[in-house]
């Protein structure tokens, strides 16, 4: 990228990265590899989405910032490498923004929503250099398996591959409730764990008609959870004992204090 085109920020940074990487530079860092810092990126690709789910704008900045960061020293060792470099980078994700929005950059009209995810996806599949395009083709493997399972659902939808209506849907995951409890009453561990799956499938599937993304709600009763705990905690202490020394039914007492002043 041009020096007279770039911010002086981002000047800044890369110039930080030249340092890191010249011949007095950081021995950790000039040991790294893009294979090296895959780990990294995922790590601080976490942190940016617990910080904007907390809405702590403070830390979605600096988190924002170790994202943007380890983005560009990838970039740059690859530029070492006479890969592509970050010009090349820029240049090709625009033109593939461009080309998948023909409504936009183009004369291409759009009925509804709908319409846009068609063409959204058949501009994707065509993309593709070798042999024909595949549905989950464009699947990342690496993706959290709740996640995952939201994105093959929704792309399988996408292809007219889903249940014609929500009761239609909810009858099956109700029969996939009732071949797990099938497969636990006949003490087959490996039979109740394979339903067990095709029954949290399913129920991914269920709030992703309803516009809910299981990833999203269960990260948010997971901390809902962990604070009402931490309050418990907190309410055991005032009364000079630990959790731990509850029985259950004091910890219900705690929990539903807990869940009152939370929410």
């Amino acid at each position: 990228m041009n020096s007279a085109d770039r911010s002086p920020c981002l000047d800044r940074v890369l110039g930080v990265i030249d340092s890191l990487l010249g011949p007095n530079g950081c021995p950790w860092d000039k040991k790294q590899t893009p294979e090296s810092l895959c780990d990294y990126l995922v790590e601080e690709a976490f942190e940016l989405v617990a910080a904007i789910r907390a809405g702590d704008q403070t830390e979605v900045m600096e988190e924002l910032g170790d994202v943007l960061f380890l983005l560009l020293f990838v970039a740059r060792l690859y530029a070492d490498q006479k890969a592509f470099g970050l010009d090349e980078v820029l240049r090709a994700n625009a033109e593939k923004m461009i080309r998948r929005h023909p409504h936009v950059f183009g004369d291409k009209e759009i009925k509804d929503q709908q319409e846009l995810i068609r063409v959204w996806e058949k501009i994707k599949r065509g993309e593709k250099d070798a042999g024909p395009g595949r549905v989950f083709g464009s699947l990342p493997r690496g993706l959290p398996p709740l996640l995952r399972a939201y994105r093959i659902n929704s792309k399988a939808a996408r292809n007219n591959f889903t249940w014609a209506s929500d009761q239609d849907q909810e009858r099956h995951l109700a029969s996939e409730w009732e071949e797990f409890r099938g497969a636990l009453a006949a003490a087959d561990p490996e039979s109740a764990e394979r339903e067990f799956g095709d029954y949290l499938f399913s129920l991914v599937e269920t709030g992703r008609r309803k516009g809910i993304k299981a990833n999203a709600a269960l990260d948010s009763a997971n901390q809902r959870f962990l604070a009402r705990f931490e309050r418990m905690e907190d309410l055991a202490r005032e009364q000079g004992r630990e959790i731990n020394e509850l029985d259950l039914k004091e910890m219900n007492a705690l929990w539903e204090r807990a869940k009152a002043e939370l929410g």
